[in-house]
């Protein structure tokens, strides 16, 4: 696949998360269709559709016409390989932080077998925890640290013009190694993975902690093929009919 196939780019979404402001995601999807990019994908916006979106996208509203809008970030990410996150917050919840040019490399290589997400959180209060969970990565911009805050849509046009960049100065992509479990895959292997865990009472059902926290960042290190998520809940659920069977004894809690 080369950087003239535009499916590379068709397959990168441009996620914006509870976004306040109509216009920002005008202005958002005017700095995406100058770099090439299509996928605009809202979750829970405040207003959308609006007159101040339309204004503020100019020549793109066929982007806004064709944003994909969903109640909860997962359910954007569903069908995703991989999801980076953008924050000028550095946290432990993901277990990689990227620069932009390795963030936009790293989300074309893998857009060749489907697609992936570039997740922004609120103009005010940026990605939860919560959200930067559904993750794998996190991306930051290296701005003034003195005064690193950015615009949504200058954030979004920073990304944008360092993967067009990246798509442009390479004549090639290898291929991925593995068949990468999607976004729904994984969640439903966290729900499964925590369910089972509070039935062997290792951890608390009505307090899991940090703990699930830590076992979604192992994972997001890993990456989890799909062959291997179906091995590991195969796992869990031979534990699961064991510990109801009577066949194993239960273990003491050690959330933490």
């Amino acid at each position: 696949m080369t950087p003239d196939d535009p499916q590379l780019l068709a397959n990168i979404r441009i996620v914006l998360t509870r976004t306040s402001h109509p216009g920002n995601i005008g202005a958002a999807a005017r700095a995406m269709k100058t770099m090439g990019l299509s996928r605009l994908v809202l979750v829970d916006p405040a207003v959308f559709p609006n007159s101040q979106a339309d204004a503020m996208a100019s020549g793109a509203i066929d982007l806004l016409a064709q944003a994909s809008v969903f109640t909860t970030l997962a359910e954007a990410l569903a069908d995703t390989t991989l999801a980076l996150g953008v924050s000028a917050r550095r946290r432990d919840i993901v277990p990689e932080i990227l620069t932009p040019p390795e963030a936009s490399i790293r989300l074309l290589s893998e857009a060749q077998t489907g697609p992936v997400a570039l997740v922004f959180g609120n103009e005010t209060s940026g990605l939860s925890n919560e959200e930067l969970g559904l993750c794998q990565g996190l991306v930051t911009i290296a701005a003034n640290p003195a005064y690193s805050s950015l615009n949504l849509a200058a954030a979004v046009q920073v990304l944008s013009y360092e993967i067009r960049q990246a798509w442009l100065g390479h004549p090639s992509w290898p291929q991925p190694e593995m068949d990468v479990a999607t976004g729904d895959e994984m969640e439903r292997f966290y729900g499964h993975l925590e369910t089972a865990l509070a039935e062997l009472a290792f951890l608390n059902p009505g307090s899991p902690g940090k703990l699930m926290l830590k076992l979604r960042r192992l994972f997001a290190r890993t990456r989890l093929a799909k062959e291997e998520v179906n091995i590991l809940r195969g796992i869990l659920t031979a534990a699961q009919d064991a510990r109801r069977t009577g066949t194993i004894a239960g273990t003491s809690g050690r959330n933490s």
